[in-house]
């Protein structure tokens, strides 16, 4: 067995590696595009991506389609012809307005988590941009395939399979993550056997893409001989170069322990995995209060909430990585440089080759 190509439709990338889509600010198009000329699939983070407008504060919503309008075409920009997508947490307010944007400027891809992306067919019907959901479970995965088949006649063109050991939101119980933790390669198998009978009835191959804790070549090549179609990657590109955070927000996860990396609820009340800093520590003393609210997410109460994700996930992607919201994947302590992302890559497929020839 050797590393193949990723194809999701017409969309055929070099090699099965899609970065993850990390927001706020972390993936935008100077990390995307470099992900995308290396031979992988780069995506942006539509997590507020306008929160360098001027008008954020003021005009949420179009501050975040003009930003989002700017990446999209820089990253095309940069790489004309790589392979460019956008994520989306489906528990955005405007969601349906963001993915329009994203469609009219013809990304390839749209992955979209945090919440079952029900309607997300309707916006690509007639398109050439390809979606995909992101599910924790072959009943998740059964269940978004069944109701896009039945409403939008739409199979999902990839799923993304997101384990537990993932950075940032989480789609398990805090339970699940303490006590009963699943096995990303077990969530994979489940995946794969509740996608088989779509697959059998229309006849089209529904790639499956394992995420979450895959951070190693030996992992890629793991997750291939389980029967993945690729692996999407998010923490190991933090520590890039091109990566469009803060450097100092790099140098935390670089400088971070084992025991730095914990489980934390967001304001949405889904837990999430971060680094354990001040801000986290007020967060639990209670002592945060919200001074400004964006209405950026449904199921959020500002009146009861603890803080707000926002402000917390701007201030640490500017670099306030004391007084911010650092989410990091349960791997994220074992970088210890700083890379380019091309090099990052070659290493990555090198090792899972390696790995692959040595079975």
């Amino acid at each position: 067995m050797n590393i193949s190509e990723l194809k999701i439709g017409n969309k055929i990338a070099k090699l099965p590696i899609i970065q993850g889509g990390m927001g706020i600010g972390v993936s935008l198009s100077k990390l995307a595009s470099a992900v995308a000329n290396a031979g992988g699939i780069g995506i942006i983070s539509g997590a507020q991506p306008g929160y360098k407008e001027p008008d954020f504060r003021t005009d949420n919503e179009k501050a975040n389609l003009r930003g989002l309008e700017k990446e999209i075409r820089k990253a095309k920009e940069l790489s004309p012809e790589g392979i460019i997508g956008v994520n989306f947490l489906a528990s955005v307010t405007n969601y349906a307005d963001m993915v329009k944007l994203a469609v009219k400027e013809k990304v390839d891809l749209i992955i979209s988590g945090a919440g079952l992306p029900k309607n997300l067919p309707s916006f690509v019907m007639g398109t050439d941009t390809k979606i995909a959901p992101i599910v924790s479970s072959g009943k998740a995965a059964s269940t978004i395939t069944k109701l896009w088949t039945r409403k939008y006649d739409y199979l999902p063109d990839a799923i993304i399979v997101e384990g537990p050991k993932a950075g940032g939101h989480l789609g398990f119980s805090v339970e699940d993550l303490k006590e009963n933790i699943p096995n990303i390669k077990d969530i994979v198998n489940d995946v794969l056997q509740a996608v088989k009978e779509f697959e059998v009835k229309y006849n089209k191959k529904i790639p499956v893409i394992a995420a979450g804790g895959i951070f190693s070549g030996q992992d890629i090549a793991e997750c291939l001989e389980q029967g993945a179609a690729g692996v999407q990657m998010s923490t190991q590109f933090v520590a890039t170069e091109e990566c469009d955070a803060h450097e100092k927000f790099k140098e935390a996860y670089i400088n971070s322990h084992e025991e730095d990396i914990q489980l934390i609820v967001s304001p949405v009340g889904l837990p999430g995995r971060a680094l354990r800093n001040k801000f986290v520590e007020s967060v639990e003393a209670a002592d945060q209060k919200i001074k400004h609210c964006y209405r950026c997410l449904r199921g959020c109460n500002p009146a009861t909430t603890p803080y707000c994700i926002t402000e917390a996930l701007v201030a640490s992607v500017e670099g306030d990585v004391d007084n911010g919201l650092v989410f990091i994947g349960s791997n994220g302590y074992k970088l210890d440089k700083i890379t380019k992302v091309k090099d990052l890559m070659q290493e990555l497929i090198e090792e899972a080759n390696s790995y692959l020839k040595k079975k």
